[in-house]
């Protein structure tokens, strides 16, 4: 498993990649909030200044791949004000490749980055539909901010917030 910054010609796959690993919860959700996250998880939010964008290679192919946003930026299009903190965005592991470590090795590297930049937390959001994603973050430590949810479709599916402290 190697762990990169990913190249800017990747961008495009990386982006549809995002979509395909996101779709198994479109059946779960209204159709708008769907296209709602569809649009997020695909848009150029990631070519903001400051931001980096990891991914994982298994055998030469990206397999996954999440954007570190720095602190005090707007992560979340106005949802959340500036946070002092960077913010884990966009994890997305390829259906082929769960269960192989890539997303807590993903997660595990924007937690490195923070510490070495001199942080003493990292946030991150996700949908309450997302079940599996707030398991890893639990148990990678994470713990809840619900001052810092926000319902971006205004259909009662809440974006939670979690952030780990370390020292």
């Amino acid at each position: 498993m190697l762990i990169r910054d990913a190249a800017e010609n990747e961008l495009p796959y990386i982006r549809e990649q995002r979509v395909v690993s996101y779709e198994e919860h479109a059946k779960s959700i209204p159709e708008d909030h769907w296209i709602a996250l569809k649009h997020a998880i695909s848009s150029k939010a990631d070519i903001q200044p400051g931001v980096e964008r990891i991914v994982v290679e298994i055998d030469g192919e990206i397999v996954g791949s999440v954007v570190l946003f720095p602190a005090k930026s707007n992560a979340y299009e106005g949802f959340v004000d500036e946070l002092d903190y960077p913010e884990i965005r966009m994890l997305a592991v390829a259906p082929t490749a769960r269960g192989k470590g890539v997303a807590p090795a993903l997660v595990t590297e924007c937690i490195h980055r923070a510490k070495a930049q001199g942080f003493h937390a990292i946030g991150l959001h996700t949908g309450e539909f997302m079940k599996n994603a707030m398991r890893l973050y639990e148990k990678l430590g994470f713990e809840r901010q619900p001052q810092f949810d926000f319902e971006p479709a205004n259909d009662g599916i809440i974006v939670k917030a979690y952030r780990l402290t370390f020292e």
